[in-house]
């Protein structure tokens, strides 16, 4: 079973030390679409320099 696994997953990518490692699992916590950051932080960009004009 271990050597299908083998044959199914990526090979590992090179380094210079041969040490770098990705893996692909989960982590906890929570999950925000990189979206709705970009909207958010363009919606304060404008309302501080709304507010810079105004006040």
């Amino acid at each position: 079973m271990s050597t299908r696994r083998r044959r199914r997953e990526a090979p590992m990518p090179q380094s210079a030390a041969g040490l770098l490692r990705f893996f692909e699992e989960e982590i906890k916590g929570i999950k925000i679409r990189a979206e709705l950051i970009l909207i958010l932080a363009a919606i304060m960009i404008a309302t501080v320099i709304i507010a810079n004009l105004f006040f």
